[in-house]
C-alpha cells in the first residue's frame, strides 16, 4: 500500500491537482487528477492507495480529460456523436475512453443526434441557400441516421424552397448574358439540383420564371453575339449551304429558338455567304 504524502495545486491550472506518496524517508510524485476526481474520492494526505487503486485513479483521470475537451468543443455548438468520436481520436482517446465519455454526455443530455439534425437543418435554412437533399447528405456525412435526417429535413417546407430557389432565380436570371435562355435556364437548374432542391420545386419555379424573366431583345443579342462567333470561326472553312447549317447546328445547339436562328442567318450569313 501506498500513502499519499501531500498534495499540491498545479501551478499553470488551478484545477489540477499533483499527489505525492511516502517513498522511504522521503516521497516521489505518483500522479495528477483533476479536481473532480480529488472530491469524489476525497483524496488526502496520509491516505493509503493500493496499485489497482491508483491505475483506477489514473484511468478515470485520463476519461475526465477527454471529456472536458468535448464539453469544450460543444461550447461552441452542438455536435453529433460521430463529429465528438471523430475528435476525439485526433486527441489521440482510446475507443474504450471515447466510448465512456459519450456515455456520461448522453446521460448529461448534451449528445441527441435527433436534436442535433432539427437544429442542423434550421440553422442551415435561415442562414444558406442550400436545399434539404444536399442538407440530407451532410447530415449523412456527420454521421447521422437515413431516418432520423430525413425526419429532419421535412421541416423545409415546399414553400421556404421555392421562396429560396426563385430568389436564386432571379439573381441568374436578372444578370446581362450572351448566352441563349436556354442555356441560362439550364445553367440554373443545373445550379439548384446541386444546391439540393426537390426536382419538382425546380421545374415549378423554373416554368414560372421562365415567362416572367423571357427578354426578348437580350436573346436577339445572345443570337447575334454567338452567331458572328461561330461566322467567323466557320466562314474560311465553308460557304454557302454547308456554312449556313454549320452556324445553325452551333445555335441550337447552344438552345437558341429556331426562329431567332433563321432570322440571324437572313440577316448576317446570306450576305457573307
Amino acid at each position: 500500500m501506498a500513502k499519499i504524502s501531500k498534495i499540491t495545486t498545479q501551478k499553470k491550472r488551478k484545477n489540477r491537482f499533483n499527489i505525492f506518496i511516502e517513498e522511504g524517508r522521503g516521497e516521489s510524485y505518483a500522479f495528477s487528477v483533476d479536481e473532480d476526481i480529488l472530491v469524489k474520492y476525497a483524496l488526502r494526505k496520509g491516505m493509503e492507495l493500493d496499485p489497482a487503486t491508483m491505475e483506477s485513479l489514473k484511468a478515470q483521470d485520463e476519461i475526465h480529460k477527454f471529456y472536458g475537451m468535448a464539453v469544450n468543443l460543444l461550447s461552441y455548438r452542438i455536435r453529433s456523436e460521430k463529429e465528438l468520436t471523430d475528435y476525439l481520436r485526433k486527441k489521440e482517446a482510446e475507443e474504450e475512453q471515447i466510448q465512456q465519455v459519450l456515455h456520461k454526455l448522453k446521460q448529461e443530455g448534451y449528445v441527441d443526434d435527433r436534436e442535433f439534425a432539427y437544429t442542423f437543418v434550421r440553422s442551415r435554412m435561415n442562414t444558406s441557400s442550400k436545399g434539404p437533399l444536399l442538407l440530407k447528405k451532410e447530415l449523412l456525412e456527420k454521421g447521422i441516421t437515413a431516418a432520423i435526417a430525413e425526419e429532419a429535413i421535412a421541416v423545409y417546407s415546399t414553400e421556404t424552397q421555392r421562396e429560396k430557389v426563385l430568389k436564386l432565380i432571379e439573381k441568374k436570371l436578372r444578370s446581362r448574358s450572351k448566352k441563349s435562355f436556354q442555356q441560362q435556364i439550364q445553367s440554373v437548374q443545373a445550379t439548384l439540383v446541386q444546391k439540393g432542391f426537390s426536382t419538382d420545386v425546380i421545374r415549378d419555379s423554373l416554368q414560372e420564371a421562365s415567362a416572367k424573366y423571357r427578354d426578348q431583345d437580350a436573346e436577339k443579342e445572345a443570337v447575334m453575339h454567338q452567331g458572328l462567333k461561330l461566322l467567323g470561326k466557320y466562314q474560311h472553312k465553308a460557304e454557302g449551304y454547308e456554312l449556313k447549317q454549320k452556324i445553325k447546328a452551333g445555335l441550337y445547339r447552344k438552345g437558341f429558338e429556331m426562329d431567332k436562328i433563321e432570322a440571324f442567318i437572313d440577316e448576317h450569313v446570306e450576305s457573307e455567304a
